[in-house]
């Protein structure tokens, strides 16, 4: 694994503009950031997608210790959603996507942070931009990135009834990412329709949802949590209405970080895991605090030695917190690299890599496009 330095493409922002990539930059500086790429090997590829994998059939294993043995209190999940997901469970509905965060160093096993499994960005730049880049820049090479093209084949399999698309309103991401993702299912042949999240209404007399047009919402891609969609105006239905979402209900267990913990009881000593508890004493007051719900790297907490290294700030921690060992977090030229695997349909289709000179990534960490010379077998193009 090698990190370069790049000069970047005169026009990237346009480029990156008319990918949907409207958000590369924020006050602080640029969040696609081209002035550098990894440079990764076919085995290290090889190594991250098996990861993906196997830490996927894993944590589908411990949701369904969680429904099996009741565990909501672990995952500080209401009792209004536990019949919810446990319907969704057992209906086994579609799951379109997820995201992995890997701590990698090219030679131990990738060891899981988190799964970002309900509401997972860093999309476009991960599926779009990064390959337009590779063919302008290292065209000889090859990515780690096959999403698009799972993507739309995953949609095939929603064929019928119109998708409606939401998210709230005026964050660019957001919406970018819901476009995007509106455009594979398109391109799959399957009908959508927006409609915001606060725009979402209730019919009593047919009992389902309505958008703006008064129009039911059978099936429904959702960038929105599942916790807070519990406290909307419309949260009580959530439990009966018809509507099938996306990401389903039962994604619920596998976004919540209390689901670490129970990965490490029931797979100890795992390579692809790290210790993780709900108490730190096991620890040796050396350890990540997180919270059970926290998004963007938000009121994560680094201890060593008993004392507060590192923590970043935010709205979470009422849910209650988790605690892992830490992570050994590779380090080039004053940058720590965190590798998202993404979960297309179940299966590992691609990478994108978040650096920062914090050892906790955050929402304004840079994403760093990679590459890696083909080998037979390997190939993602």
């Amino acid at each position: 694994m090698k990190r370069h330095v790049c000069k970047p493409r005169p026009d990237w922002r346009t480029k990156v503009e008319r990918l949907g990539l409207t958000y590369h930059s924020h006050d602080s500086g640029p969040y696609w950031d081209e002035s550098a790429c990894y440079e990764l090997t076919a085995r290290e590829v090889e190594a991250l997608e098996l990861a993906g994998n196997t830490l996927h059939r894993l944590c589908i294993e411990a949701a369904e210790a969680v429904i099996e043995n009741g565990w909501w209190t672990r995952l500080g999940i209401p009792s209004i959603a536990a019949p919810g997901i446990i319907r969704s469970w057992e209906r086994d509905e579609f799951s379109l996507y997820g995201r992995f965060d890997l701590a990698f160093d090219g030679t131990t096993p990738p060891k899981l942070l988190e799964y970002n499994a309900d509401t997972p960005t860093a999309l476009v730049e991960a599926s779009v931009a990064q390959w337009f880049w590779l063919n302008e820049t290292y065209a000889d090479a090859d990515q780690f990135n096959s999403i698009h093209e799972r993507l739309i084949e995953a949609w095939r399999k929603w064929s019928g009834s119109t998708v409606h698309f939401c998210s709230v309103k005026e964050h660019s991401e957001d919406e970018m990412t819901v476009l995007y993702l509106r455009d594979t299912c398109e391109q799959a042949g399957v009908k959508s329709k927006p409609v915001y999240i606060d725009d979402i209404g209730w019919d009593s007399c047919r009992n389902c949802f309505v958008d703006l047009d008064n129009a039911p919402i059978e099936r429904c891609f959702k960038l929105y949590p599942w916790e807070w969609l519990w406290h909307e105006e419309f949260g009580p239905h959530l439990a009966t209405a018809p509507t099938q979402f996306v990401e389903p209900t039962w994604k619920m267990l596998l976004s919540n970080k209390g689901l670490l913990p129970i990965l490490w009881e029931l797979f100890p000593e795992h390579p692809n895991l790290l210790p993780a508890y709900e108490f730190p004493d096991a620890l040796s007051a050396r350890y990540i605090r997180k919270p059970r719900l926290s998004r963007e790297g938000s009121n994560v907490t680094w201890v060593e030695g008993g004392v507060v290294v590192e923590e970043t700030h935010g709205d979470y921690g009422e849910e209650g917190y988790v605690f892992q060992a830490l992570a050994p977090l590779p380090e080039f030229m004053g940058h720590h690299p965190v590798f998202g695997v993404w979960v297309v349909d179940h299966e590992a289709a691609g990478l994108g890599i978040r650096e920062d000179t914090r050892r906790i990534t955050g929402n304004l960490s840079r994403f760093v496009p990679h590459f890696f010379r083909g080998a037979e077998g390997v190939s993602r193009s």
